[in-house]
């Protein structure tokens, strides 16, 4: 990727929260998956589910070694966010919701706005509109 439109591939750390969403969650996790973008790490934090929740988070971790899984016990979305950001080991954070799923360039536009913001402060300037 790197020469596209000086696109450089720092590594993005996905956080996805989750809590008792089985339903949606093996498609939320290959949305991020299938990513052209492939310098990424999936934290995935299981925020004490009662459903298979638990189990498809393990069974991605077996499966792709991008992706991390914590167990831990409930206390919501935000406490999962923030216990995951003392995982990454990427430059830039991404946060997605194990409901939802992200378009097929997600990544790739994430790493470019940042870089625009990164480029923004080496020239000085005040503010960026992305």
């Amino acid at each position: 990727m790197e020469g596209k439109n000086e696109i450089i591939c720092e590594r993005i750390s996905v956080i996805v929260p989750i809590y008792n969403t089985e339903k949606y969650l093996a498609r939320c996790i290959e949305s991020i998956l299938c990513q052209p973008y492939t310098n990424l790490e999936i934290i995935l934090v299981d925020d004490g589910s009662t459903d298979k929740s638990g189990d498809i988070c393990d069974f991605y971790a077996r499966k792709d070694n991008r992706v991390k899984v914590v167990h831990k016990e409930n206390g919501g979305a935000a406490a999962a966010r923030n216990f995951a950001l003392n995982m990454v080991t990427g430059q830039y954070i991404g946060f997605v919701d194990s409901d939802d799923t992200v378009e097929k360039d997600f990544l790739e536009r994430l790493s470019i706005m940042m870089q625009m913001v990164v480029k923004s402060e080496r020239a000085d300037r005040d503010f960026l509109v992305v």
